[in-house]
């Protein structure tokens, strides 16, 4: 068993809220102000759209406008409440929907209000995490019919037409695009895929106005990779990423896997770089799920790369050719550059594939996996030539593994407020199994 770490409260207009140790209740969420019937659609959406939220599901679109192309469409919109995190490094959605539950519901019930949405549906591949979302409908029903809908637990069923498809009664998996979920989804009506965490901060500026900017601008991040448990937190954007590595227990980290295995390998140096959409963006990765996997000093970042490209090439939904035939290229190359096997060019071809694969796949599986690739490249490229001159003896000492068991980390449970002790007694470790 694992122990991931989580605060023990947070102020007021957090994700995290006062207890997050505990699953929420109907009446601790309500005496927050939640499920306030008083917040105006129109009112909240100018919020939105002033504060600037942006989804936090990896794509980082802004929630306003994503409202706004649902709602003219007309019809009966749907909105889907999206918890299945397929990155192996986030826990963050699970921990949501296991510890507070109503907060995304609320959510969800003024996103349907903003789009005119008719049906909710929320999507999740926990088994814990679909148990507290039905309690908390039942003690809570919301204004519109909201159906729990599990799928299987995989790297693309999160992706959006992808949870389109499993709630239209098919397999998750994605299909081609257009037309994309908001213009035709489940049903074929028009609907809104949201990350539960943006849900969650929609509900929150519904409540507190007043603190939108600062709901807007926090984001939760899961730290590992380092000796300590993996630690789940909320954090303002802006933060350095070294300060990050400092509060996780890292301060001497050789660097990072960024946003979960969408952002890529950074070195040393970019631990300065700012936690800020756009200056990551700027610097070649990207902030994407939230997770932050930091590299320990004196372990080696192709073992890293192998890891992520192996767990991509298994998880491909081997519907599209170039996506089966690129992840395995990929992953072998890396795997043959971590085992001192790979040919001199070996750094040719991963440079090639990193160029062009990206954008080729109907989701963005094949674009993790080849910036996979470019990152290596770019942010260590001494240990690529190091590499193909000798076997790394650090490489060599890892004992072989699922890269999937390495890269994932563990989803927290929490304990129910109905079996918690008197106030003061401390809460059990939050325990889960990677």
């Amino acid at each position: 068993m694992t122990t991931i770490r989580l605060p023990t409260a947070a102020p007021p207009g957090t994700v995290l809220g006062a207890a997050p140790h505990l699953t929420e209740s109907a009446d601790a969420y309500r005496a927050t102000g939640g499920y306030d019937t008083a917040a105006d659609p129109e009112e909240l959406l100018a919020h939105l759209a002033a504060s600037g939220l942006r989804g936090r599901g990896g794509a980082g679109f802004p929630a306003a406008v994503k409202l706004r192309s649902v709602r003219g469409r007309g019809g009966s919109p749907v909105v889907v409440a999206n918890g299945e995190e397929g990155e192996p490094g986030s826990a963050k959605d699970r921990w949501l929907l296991r510890a507070r539950p109503h907060l995304v519901l609320d959510g969800l019930a003024r996103a349907a209000a903003v789009t005119g949405a008719v049906r909710g549906f929320v999507y999740l591949s926990d088994p814990a995490a679909g148990e507290s979302v039905r309690r908390a409908l039942a003690e809570h029903p919301p204004p519109l019919p909201v159906e729990v809908v599990e799928t299987d637990h995989t790297y693309v069923a999160g992706e959006e037409s992808a949870v389109v498809r499993r709630i239209d009664g098919g397999p998750a998996l994605p299909t081609a695009k257009p037309p994309r979920p908001f213009e035709r989804g489940v049903g074929g009506a028009p609907t809104l895929v949201s990350n539960v965490e943006t849900l969650a901060r929609i509900a929150l500026t519904a409540t507190r106005p007043d603190l939108r900017r600062a709901i807007a601008r926090g984001t939760l991040v899961t730290l590992s990779g380092g000796p300590a448990a993996p630690m789940l937190t909320e954090v303002p954007y802006g933060i350095r990423l070294r300060a990050l590595a400092v509060r996780y227990g890292a301060p001497e980290a050789a660097g990072a896997l960024m946003g979960g295995l969408f952002g890529g390998l950074v070195d040393a140096d970019a631990l300065d770089l700012p936690l800020e959409p756009g200056a990551l963006t700027a610097a070649g990765t990207a902030l994407g799920c939230g997770a932050i996997r930091f590299l320990a000093p004196g372990g080696c970042p192709v073992t890293t790369a192998a890891d992520a490209a192996a767990h991509l090439a298994a998880e491909s939904a081997r519907q599209c050719g170039v996506c089966v035939s690129g992840t395995s290229a990929v992953g072998k190359a890396l795997y043959g550059l971590a085992a001192g096997t790979a040919g001199q060019d070996t750094a040719d071809s991963l440079l090639r594939w990193s160029q062009g694969l990206t954008g080729r796949g109907a989701c963005g599986l094949l674009d993790a996996a080849a910036g996979i690739a470019g990152s290596l490249l770019r942010s260590f490229p001494g240990h690529v030539r190091s590499h193909l001159a000798a076997p790394c003896p650090v490489c060599a000492t890892a004992a072989p593994a699922d890269g999937r068991r390495r890269l994932t980390v563990a989803v927290p449970e929490v304990a129910s407020p109905l079996t918690t002790a008197a106030p003061g007694t401390p809460v059990p470790a939050l325990k889960g199994t990677p």
